[in-house]
């Protein structure tokens, strides 16, 4: 059996499960919740290229972990799912091996998860991708509507916030893919929760103390402008990373052909002098007319090759910059040619000054791309000129050398 087809049908059980059982209380754990962490376990597995046999496992798994929230009770919900994917495995004609190890992966998803190989690993870390990912405030949301409803109570601000602060420091990705992808958000997403927390904290105290409300409210009115300022900051990134990232490869490419074109003009160039110097020369004392010809021609080459050799020759800077120059943001370290004779550790506290500093980042992108266009000038006004003395030239030589042969013809 094709393991697309049953892991359609699994897809298909799933969702027809949870919409003949609507539950309101199910804010989080519910067939939204489902579809994502699918979606992660499937983004995850891509990257340890799995077998058949394993990709379906960690699908069946990823379809059915949440399925005990449907059936018996919450506090064991895994159990309950584990039992619901062995079922649907043996319905599908299966392997009892292939039902089991899913369930194993289901059973993994409890808290705390402690997996015991990669595909339990790979269940555990798509269950909770959420938590490195930019979704995180929002997802949480969810999850405290849900538990309030659950408890039949509210929950303090507060005391959810510093609950999962808890939760996220607690956690570990168990795969490497998800500690390289989203250890940097969570840690993000746990600094906001603190600052969250401090605020929360705060407020309490001001309250206790008897601060004016309308304080309060034009602190909360400036927070929010603030945070929208951010925001858009925020949405502004990928555009001007893409403008850097255009840039500078459309500025790469250009400087690889006037590069290539110069290296056609030197080749062409040294060829016509090497037949010039060993043909034409040792003729010349039998034909004198065509000296003049020959050396105009001769100087059109060397000329040509001089101005195709400049346009790529290289300049060779000091390769050496003080953290005086880092603190005046006098230096660009994403140029080779400001470091190359420094060693690693200076050079590693610089690009570490450069990395905590956004505007310095972009303030050294923007100083590459402006040199990267000032070599391009340089070279490819060369370029024009070793073109154009080839061109005049070649059209000058052939010319004279017509209006020797024709005018000035040797006499026998």
């Amino acid at each position: 059996m094709e393991i697309s087809s049953v892991i359609a049908a699994a897809q298909a059980y799933v969702t027809r499960q949870y919409e003949s059982h609507p539950d309101p209380v199910l804010v989080y754990h519910n067939l939204v919740h489902t579809r994502q962490v699918v979606q992660a376990a499937d983004q995850i597995s891509a990257y340890y290229r799995l077998s058949e046999t394993d990709q379906l496992i960690v699908m069946l798994a990823a379809w059915f972990h949440d399925m005990g929230y449907l059936e018996g009770e919450r506090s064991v919900h895994e159990s309950a799912g584990a039992d619901a994917v062995i079922a649907f495995a043996k319905e599908q004609g299966l392997p009892e091996a292939t039902g089991r190890a899913a369930a194993d992966c289901v059973l993994a998803t409890k808290i705390p998860q402690q997996p015991k190989n990669l595909l339990e690993q790979i269940v555990c870390d798509a269950d909770l991708f959420h938590l490195g990912s930019k979704e995180f405030s929002k997802r949480n949301k969810l999850l405290r509507t849900e538990a309030e409803l659950s408890a039949g109570k509210k929950i303090s601000s507060a005391e959810w916030t510093r609950t999962s602060i808890q939760f996220l420091e607690s956690h570990q990705y168990h795969t490497a893919y998800a500690r390289t992808l989203l250890n940097p958000q969570k840690e993000d997403n746990i600094e906001k929760l603190k600052i969250k927390l401090e605020e929360k904290q705060r407020e309490a105290m001001e309250e206790s103390i008897g601060i004016a409300p309308e304080k309060k409210k034009a602190e909360k009115a400036e927070k929010a402008e603030k945070e929208k300022d951010r925001e858009k900051d925020e949405k502004k990134k990928p555009g001007v990373e893409t403008m850097f990232r255009t840039t500078g490869t459309n500025h790469i490419r250009l400087s690889s052909m006037a590069d290539s074109k110069a290296n056609i003009m030197i080749s062409v160039n040294s060829i016509i002098i090497s037949v010039l110097l060993s043909v034409l020369l040792r003729k010349l004392e039998d034909y004198p007319n065509f000296i003049f010809p020959a050396v105009l021609f001769l100087a059109t080459c060397v000329t040509t090759i001089v101005f195709a050799v400049l346009a790529t020759r290289p300049n060779v800077t000091s390769g050496r910059f003080t953290q005086e120059d880092i603190k005046n943001k006098k230096s660009n370290l994403l140029f080779f040619g400001n470091f190359h004779q420094m060693s690693y550790k200076e050079y590693e506290a610089g690009m570490d000054t450069i990395i905590k500093n956004t505007d310095y980042l972009y303030s050294n992108m923007i100083h590459d791309i402006y040199n990267l266009g000032v070599v391009l000038g340089r070279k490819y006004r060369l370029l024009r000129l070793a073109y154009n003395t080839f061109m005049f030239g070649l059209v000058s030589s052939v010319i004279a050398f017509t209006v020797a042969a024709i005018f000035f013809p040797v006499k026998g």
